[in-house]
């Protein structure tokens, strides 16, 4: 899982080959044979990705793998309703994803952590608009890496409207542990759809971050954000009947293979929960910190 620290020769080897990779082309091949709906094919791939990692079928909503139309339906899942409980706390912020704790910590003024000697600014993070960003500096943020084993779809941590969708282009780095410490400014380097809402405790941001084989990432309410893919940053602002009201828990979005969530809060606006450290594994719906309301 993450660490601070690791071998520099072997980070290297596996992280200096990604630079001179086709990560858009790569995914886009990756995309294709993922939703193919032949029997064959999906079927393979379903049992493999089942036994490699382990996946136990208990709170699914379809055990039956051979009903999934494709290896992607089988990716994004759907769980039993009572299989991730939500904390009932009101002010309790919930985890939106099944995953593991990167980094949780601090906004240092504008600049977020990404590991020893790397960081990034939430203005890039965000998609260069400033005002976008200056609500969360010197506020809080985690980052949350899903594998390949856990559920992929995205909740929401906290009740809030949407108020802007911002695409974002880039690479598609790996996010691995090894990419993490080695690759400057990952998270803000890789394609990603940042999503800014209005809450109770003020704005607060999830950002869906690719990676290289994920170059899909939808939300419930614009579906597939990419592909297809663009050049340029697309900012979507919301307001009036498009101004979407998500309760804790919905659904937010899916990751149609595995990558990485960053949630942030503005300045004096929550606080994460003592437990909520580097390698901490979690599911969806269980308490990392809590809302301070106005």
């Amino acid at each position: 899982m993450y660490t601070p620290s690791g071998d520099l020769l072997s980070d290297l080897s596996r992280v200096l080959p990604m630079y001179a990779l086709p990560h858009h082309a790569l995914s886009r091949i990756v995309h294709r044979i993922t939703r193919s709906k032949n029997p064959a094919v999906k079927d393979y791939l379903i049992q493999k990705l089942i036994r490699h990692h382990r996946i136990k079928l208990d709170d699914v909503i379809e055990p039956d793998t051979s009903k999934y139309e494709s290896f992607n339906a089988f990716f994004t899942r759907g769980l039993k309703p009572d299989a991730r409980p939500l904390t009932q706390e009101a002010d309790g912020i919930a985890s939106p994803v099944d995953g593991t704790v990167s980094q949780a910590g601090r906004i240092s003024s504008s600049r977020v952590f990404q590991a020893k000697g790397h960081d990034f600014s939430v203005v890039e993070l965000l998609g260069g608009l400033p005002s976008a960003a200056a609500p969360f500096y010197d506020g809080i943020f985690t980052t949350l890496y899903l594998a390949p084993r856990d559920y992929h779809r995205i909740h929401m941590p906290f009740g809030g409207t949407l108020k802007r969708m911002t695409h974002i282009p880039g690479r598609l780095f790996p996010v691995h542990p090894a990419s993490v410490r080695r690759v400057p400014r990952l998270f803000a380097r890789n394609e990603r759809v940042a999503c800014i809402f209005d809450t109770d405790a003020g704005p607060m941001a999830v950002v869906l971050v690719g990676a290289l084989f994920v170059g899909s990432i939808e939300t419930v309410w614009a579906g597939e954000v990419t592909p297809p893919m663009g050049s340029k940053v697309t900012h979507t602002t919301y307001s009036g009947d498009e101004a979407l009201y998500l309760k804790k828990g919905d659904e937010l979005g899916r990751f149609n293979m595995g990558s990485t969530v960053i949630v942030m809060f503005g300045r004096d606006r929550a606080a994460w929960v003592d437990a909520l450290v580097d390698q901490t594994r979690l599911q969806m719906g269980e308490l990392i910190g809590r809302a301070r309301r106005p």
